[in-house]
């Protein structure tokens, strides 16, 4: 069950509440002033703190502004965030005022002497569910910001790209991404998108080496009913659906030239046509697109078309391989380290200086995707210490 504490200067009205809530199952702790509440509330966690308004010393609201408040933790000031523990006022005056002075300033509730055992009960059990309730959305806020793209390393090659986008995204200028296959293009693509006006609007992604040729069109721009066996409904292209927001062609280099024609006029244009349609259609996407191919040796060979690669390579960026920035695969291997043992219930590992140093001394073809996948492996596998053992056995 449930902590709580109970600040009150009248003898009887802590104990009175003290039996009630202990009653319930609550462990309950008290204080005769807001000084001594103040002190046990920033040294003990607390779920629930019923206090007092009229006390010596420090009265109800001294104490719920200080409960509030940050509070100077370090020699060099920095604060932590205040406490979210639910404050419950007590007054035995019936003063409006007040009561919504206290609401303000972040109070919970506010109870009127002599209390009603109901009123306290059913107080309580909501304020603990919203406490409850709040610490889960955070953890959830917590775990989605989590998920999102990031952009591990320091080194020199990674800083660049860092660069590059932090310049770009704000722009609307469309973006190539290339770099070998596991490299993060896809991450690259999502940070711009991120920190773009666009942030707020849709992210598109479509894998042109993963749909067939003859479905790329329509999966682009959408068709209409009836315009091939099969398409049974009218449909919206991805180009439709990014509309507002971006639209990221992953493996463009993989895509066929009579779809490439077709995005060709939606960038000059802005406007697409869907599939068994003559009616345009206007959309306002931004493009980025990317490749692990080299795309003027796809031009010479006639596999890629040259005003196309003009309009997406407004702004290039080049993902490095792993192997060209070792330097930052200690981080790497922390960031997947700690990430991977939370997904998987694990506890917490860590790699010893030399199994580190052999990390860096094998070769990453497969790149990123590659490491995190022997990362996870030596996490299973492994103790609590990884050691260069375990990656030679292992990786």
């Amino acid at each position: 069950m449930a902590k709580l504490l109970i600040i009150d200067d009248e003898r009887g009205i802590r104990n009175t509440l003290r039996e009630i809530l202990a009653d319930e199952g609550h462990t309950v702790e008290v204080a005769e002033n807001g000084k001594q509440g103040l002190e046990m509330a920033q040294n003990k966690a607390y779920d629930l703190i019923f206090s007092d308004i009229k006390m010596p010393e420090m009265d109800g609201m001294e104490l719920l502004k200080a409960l509030k408040q940050p509070i100077p933790t370090t020699p060099q000031g920095e604060e932590i965030e205040p406490i979210e523990t639910p404050v419950v006022m007590i007054s035995g005056h019936g003063d409006v005022e007040t009561a919504v002075q206290a609401l303000k300033m972040g109070a919970y509730d506010f109870l009127l002497k002599p209390l009603d055992l109901n009123r306290i009960l059913i107080t309580t059990k909501n304020a603990l569910e919203s406490k409850s309730l709040k610490q889960e959305t955070k953890q959830l806020r917590k775990r989605v910001a989590s998920k999102g793209p990031q952009m591990i390393g320091e080194s020199a090659a990674i800083t660049r790209v860092r660069e590059i986008i932090n310049k770009v995204a704000p722009t609307e200028a469309r973006v190539l991404i290339t770099g070998p296959n596991g490299t993060g293009k896809e991450v690259v693509a999502h940070l711009i998108h991120e920190n773009s006006a666009r942030a707020n609007g849709p992210m598109v992604e479509v894998n042109c080496a993963a749909i067939p040729s003859e479905l790329i069109e329509s999966e682009l721009f959408g068709h209409m009913k009836g315009s091939f066996t099969g398409a049974v409904k009218d449909r919206a292209g991805k180009f439709e659906q990014a509309d507002g927001g971006t639209l990221f062609l992953d493996e463009i280099g993989d895509m066929s030239l009579a779809a490439q024609t077709k995005v060709l006029r939606a960038l000059q244009e802005s406007e697409i046509t869907r599939v068994g349609s003559d009616k345009a259609i206007k959309v306002n996407v931004r493009v980025l697109a990317a490749t692990n191919k080299d795309l003027a040796k796809e031009i010479a060979a006639g596999n890629f078309r040259e005003d196309l690669f003009h309009r997406l390579n407004v702004i290039p960026i080049q993902v490095p391989a792993l192997n060209d920035r070792i330097e930052d695969i200690p981080l790497l291997v922390e960031h997947f380290t700690a990430q991977i043992c939370a997904e998987q219930g694990i506890a917490p590992k860590s790699f010893e200086p030399a199994a580190i140093k052999a990390l860096q001394a094998k070769q990453w073809t497969g790149n990123i995707r590659q490491l995190r996948n022997v990362v996870e492996r030596l996490i299973i596998l492994a103790g609590s210490k990884i050691t260069k053992e375990d990656v030679d056995l292992y990786a």
